[in-house]
């Protein structure tokens, strides 16, 4: 099967604000996604329907679905371990009243 790894905005911006030697690292991570490589995890509580990968220090929010017999990775939103869960938490609650 065939795996598509899709990037937000939110993370492509994130990964470009980046120093060079994590920007790529990151990057790599996520590249990796489609293979079923990296450090990964199911999320619980309110974040079940998410994943995340984590690259060093940094956190990356994903959710698999299919498209016509076709795995999607979407990579949702990335940021620094310390913060990341409540972020996305918080931006979750205002984009559908969570």
């Amino acid at each position: 099967m065939t795996t598509r790894v899709e990037i937000s905005e939110q993370v492509e911006a994130f990964v470009k604000s980046l120093a060079p030697e994590p920007r790529r690292a990151l990057r790599q991570a996520i590249k990796a996604l489609a293979h079923d490589k990296g450090d990964r995890k199911r999320l619980e509580g309110k974040l079940s329907p998410y994943h995340r990968l984590r690259a060093g220090g940094y956190r990356v929010i994903y959710v698999e679905r299919f498209e016509k017999g076709r795995r999607v990775i979407g990579c949702v939103f990335a940021r620094e371990r310390a913060v990341v869960y409540e972020l996305f938490l918080k931006l979750r609650a205002e984009e559908f009243g969570d």
